[in-house]
């Protein structure tokens, strides 16, 4: 087996150890991925924002802000920004004169499509590498650090 390719030596686990690994992890890929969005001309506020929109187009500031867990103001002044760029457009909403919708221009759409492009380019390289049974119980072990991480937000 060539020495890209060995097998990393694994330690007794140990919480801290796992902790600070999965962090170093998540800022590598983070930074990975921030590079290729920026290539396209976009943070990744405005990538999640332009993405969130391909999902689910014509709902309210509001709504967006919850999905994108930020404030509504933080989400407003993005917002903004995006629509002088003219990657997206508010439009009224029938009835309600504080609330408007947000659309994607098509060169909004555009380019969510290319970051999202990036985006499964950069899994497909990564997660997408490894064997089936692998990724099944990374994805269960996410699941459960996840599960006991929002019990500790109930206490």
């Amino acid at each position: 087996m060539p020495a890209s390719q060995a097998i990393p030596r694994v330690e007794p686990a140990e919480p801290d150890r796992v902790w600070f690994r999965f962090m170093r992890l998540h800022a590598r890929m983070l930074g990975q991925m921030t590079a290729r969005i920026r290539a396209l001309g976009l943070s990744i506020p405005q990538f999640d924002l332009l993405s969130t929109l391909t999902e689910r187009e014509g709902i309210s500031q509001s709504e967006l802000a919850e999905r994108l867990y930020v404030t509504k103001g933080n989400v407003s002044g993005l917002v903004d920004r995006l629509v002088q760029a003219g990657l997206v457009e508010r439009r009224a909403i029938a009835g309600d004169r504080r609330s408007y919708a947000m659309h994607l221009t098509p060169e909004g759409r555009r380019l969510a499509l290319a970051g999202i492009e990036a985006q499964r380019g950069f899994v497909a390289a990564t997660l997408g590498r490894l064997p089936a049974d692998d990724l099944a119980e990374l994805d269960r072990l996410v699941l459960v650090w996840r599960d006991l991480a929002r019990a500790i937000d109930k206490d």
